[in-house]
């Protein structure tokens, strides 16, 4: 070792001696029978030694980094690890198997405080083909509250007057008015009166006709609640410190625009991904603990946001994702929630002055609400699991497909077996 020396003992008394590099390491006689070898730098040289006869002997000498204080303080930090420290010329080797990728880089570290030259070829990750089973349930419940009011005031005509109120939020009124005319023959003379025609684009939910005063009323009163429930339940498997990866949804194009050459640009299409989606990864500890990284995410797409490029539509997307590290034991189970999305959206229309009169303005105005309040939970139990030569079993039945009893109850007596 580097800084060590080495005593050889003969049994011919020695004349002289000779080392090939003197820098690597240094020969001394100290007694006619004993040569005194220090250690001076890593490398290998040769050590040649002549008795009183001039008889020749030859040593190869390999003078390594010193370990001693290395391997000691591996084992005391690492105690659980399998590392081996070994020299190799001006280097220190480390080699085996250790748990986790952090663990082999805290070790490297710990090595180049002792030389500055450090081989690392020790491996990480689980040994062995345990596997993890993790049981996931997503659970969305969306709640939804709509209230729309609105009137629309229509007057077919009176004589040559025709009118009509309306806001323009829950559709709109036309009144068309054709007027009389006189067609005359040689035989007779036609006279077509006068007609109105009302188009109505939304007929919202009341309509009420008062025809002695020519006067019509469409009514919006729409009052809707929804509560829809989105439920998946993925059971994946993954290898022990392998990733597993679950998406229940879609993929939705859209364009990219790339330069080209001579200033042309070219559109390609790419895809992207939407929907239910669960990555996670275990690695089990040596304590039969699971360390999980679990990172669900759920997205949808928003039109409300969506831009357009060229006279394409392009959705954005909302997202509500997690990502999450924790240690679980066999068979317990967590919850990520509190995932929401809250949505209040007023829209209000009045006619000009109109609408602000007492009692009556409420006829000349017209409004609606919406509330949505969404909620994303995600609850997941994790199981060690090993592989089984067993099928496993099929999906269960609610009704049978043939009823055998009364199968065979109808059968001839010399057919049923």
């Amino acid at each position: 070792m580097v800084g060590k020396s080495l005593l050889i003992n003969t049994t011919e008394r020695l004349k002289r001696i000779s080392v090939t590099d003197p820098t690597v390491a240094d020969a001394l006689v100290v007694t006619p029978t004993q040569v005194l070898v220090n250690g001076l730098n890593p490398g290998e040289v040769s050590l040649l030694i002549w008795d009183e006869l001039e008889r020749s002997r030859s040593f190869d000498l390999r003078v390594d980094v010193d370990i001693t204080a290395a391997t000691e303080e591996m084992h005391r930090l690492f105690p659980d690890e399998q590392i081996n420290v070994t020299p190799s010329r001006n280097a220190i080797v480390l080699s085996g198997h250790v748990t986790t990728e952090d663990v082999s880089k805290h070790a490297g570290a710990l090595a180049s405080a002792y030389s500055k030259n450090v081989v690392n070829v020790l491996t990480f990750g689980p040994v062995g083909a345990e596997e993890v089973l993790l049981e996931v349930k997503f659970a969305e419940v969306d709640r939804t509250a709509l209230h729309q009011v609105g009137v629309n005031l229509i007057m077919p005509g009176l004589g040559n007057t025709i009118a009509t109120s309306q806001t323009g939020q829950f559709g709109s009124v036309s009144v068309t008015r054709t007027p009389a005319s006189v067609t005359s023959t040689s035989s007779s003379t036609t006279v077509t009166p006068a007609t109105t025609s009302t188009t109505i684009n939304n007929f919202l939910n009341l309509f009420v006709a008062r025809t002695d005063i020519n006067l019509d009323a469409v009514i919006e009163a729409l009052q809707q609640k929804n509560l829809l429930q989105i439920l998946a339940e993925p059971n994946l498997i993954a290898v022990n410190g392998k990733e597993a990866s679950f998406l229940a949804g879609g993929e939705f194009p859209f364009p990219v625009v790339q330069p080209g050459a001579g200033g042309i640009s070219t559109v390609t299409v790419q895809f992207r991904e939407f929907g239910v989606r669960l990555k996670f990864t275990p690695v089990i500890q040596p304590n039969g603990n699971i360390h999980l990284r679990v990172a669900p995410e759920v997205s949808t797409l928003d039109f409300a946001n969506a831009v357009t490029v060229s006279g394409t539509t392009i959705p954005a997307i909302s997202t509500r994702k997690a990502d999450t590290e924790f240690e679980l034991q066999d068979g317990q189970s967590f919850v990520i929630a509190g995932l929401m999305d809250n949505r209040v959206t007023n829209l209000a229309s009045k006619i000009p002055f109109l609408g602000d009169l007492p009692i009556l303005g409420n006829f000349f105005k017209s409004k609606s609400d919406q509330k949505s309040n969404s909620e994303l939970m995600v609850l997941c139990t994790v199981h060690r699991v090993s592989p089984s030569t067993q099928a496993p079993k099929g999906p269960a039945t609610p009704e049978p497909y043939l009823d055998h009893s009364k199968f065979d109850a109808n059968k001839p007596e010399g057919s049923k077996k």
